[in-house]
């Protein structure tokens, strides 16, 4: 009976505010904005695999010796101080690799939602529908990164859920959110889960103007019947330690039971180290420590019987010529403990390859 009520209340709370906000409402405009975004990209992989795509753990970039469009979108919003709402088209290889187990019709969108104020200063939403994820710094959108690809703790945590949102910004240091998903990166909800997965974030920003951030989230994409829940805890800060220099710091943990209603565990986890250098307006340089060690392969699964255990480094420089356009160039160099990266028809400890990305941001 609890549940039910819960919603009741916050249905209540909802039309409550909707009516006590309907005049100011109509006294304010509203901005309707388009916007779109192009990246190009050309990687090559010096193992040289056989086949065009490179690795199975990668989501971005993950093509070999060719010219193609990691992603590109269109977007629609509806921005106004009371409510919102923003639909986005999406194309390109991230699309088509990270959403492979996605219904084709809803694999091109890459947001669909709405949201709602619920309170006078406009500090305290409801947002619903399809967004990107509140876990992790990395986004697939290039633009907003230090560095071209991502990390192997970003390519292989949610970059989309798909549910419900409040969250709460009382000032300009802290926000509050909790969400109700349909689980762990996907759109429609798996065959035979009938249960609601939950997360939440804190995030808080100090008068230096360092980021501190704390992200969880909990459920399962199993079916009921074999349901193991699974913990994802995410931390991050970002540190300015000058006009021009700043670190990210990253590290996740993540649990999940052995079987259904076991206190068994298997565990995972990674850590992420960028340091950024901003030369001059339009140059800017970023190198990336990585570690990676998921033992009983909950997330990435190899060709081996062995443990995925993996460390990178990586060196970027990326030219700003335009405010909407970036020019970016990175080596990456991995290394495992065992034979995982394709090289040729076999397989290889080491991995390095070169990316170039070309992007532009429209509004």
């Amino acid at each position: 009976m609890r549940r039910p009520v819960l919603l009741l209340a916050l249905l209540f709370c909802i039309a409550f505010s909707i009516q006590a906000q309907t005049d100011s409402v109509k006294s304010q405009k509203i901005e309707f904005r388009l916007s779109g975004y192009i990246d190009l990209f050309y990687s090559y992989d010096f193992n040289r695999p056989e086949t065009r795509y490179r690795q199975a753990f990668f989501y971005n970039y993950n093509r070999h010796n060719e010219i193609n469009l990691n992603m590109g979108y269109i977007k629609a919003s509806v921005i106004h101080p009371k409510y919102r709402a923003n639909l986005a088209l999406q194309a390109g290889t991230y699309p088509n690799d990270n959403y492979a187990s996605e219904p084709d019709l809803l694999k091109s969108l890459f947001e669909a939602n709405a949201g709602i104020a619920l309170n006078q200063k406009n500090s305290f939403w409801l947002d619903a529908g399809i967004f990107a994820s509140h876990i992790g710094f990395e986004s697939v959108i290039s633009f907003e990164n230090r560095t071209v690809t991502r990390s192997i703790l970003a390519d292989n945590s949610p970059y989309y859920l798909t549910g419900l949102k409040l969250s709460y910004t009382p000032n300009k240091q802290w926000l509050l959110m909790v969400l109700l998903c349909n689980g762990w990166q996907t759109i429609e909800k798996p065959e035979g889960n009938t249960k609601i997965s939950f997360g939440s974030q804190v995030q808080y920003r100090t008068p230096s103007d360092v980021l501190i951030n704390w992200s969880t989230f909990f459920g399962s994409n199993d079916p009921d019947s074999t349901r193991r829940n699974r913990i994802y805890n995410n931390i991050y800060t970002q540190i300015p330690l000058s006009g021009k220099i700043d670190l990210t710091l990253g590290y996740d943990l993540g649990i999940q039971q052995e079987i259904k209603n076991s206190n068994s565990y298997d565990t995972w986890y990674g850590a992420v180290l960028i340091a950024s250098w901003a030369i001059n307006d339009q140059w800017t340089t970023a190198i990336r420590g990585e570690y990676y060690h998921d033992p009983q392969e909950v997330i990435i699964q190899t060709s081996t019987s062995q443990e995925f255990k993996t460390s990178g480094f990586s060196l970027n420089l990326d030219y700003n010529p335009y405010p909407p356009v970036l020019c970016r160039l990175e080596g990456r160099w991995l290394n495992s403990r065992d034979a995982i990266f394709t090289k040729g028809d076999s397989l290889n400890q080491s991995n390095f390859f070169i990316t170039t990305s070309l992007s532009i941001r429209l509004n």
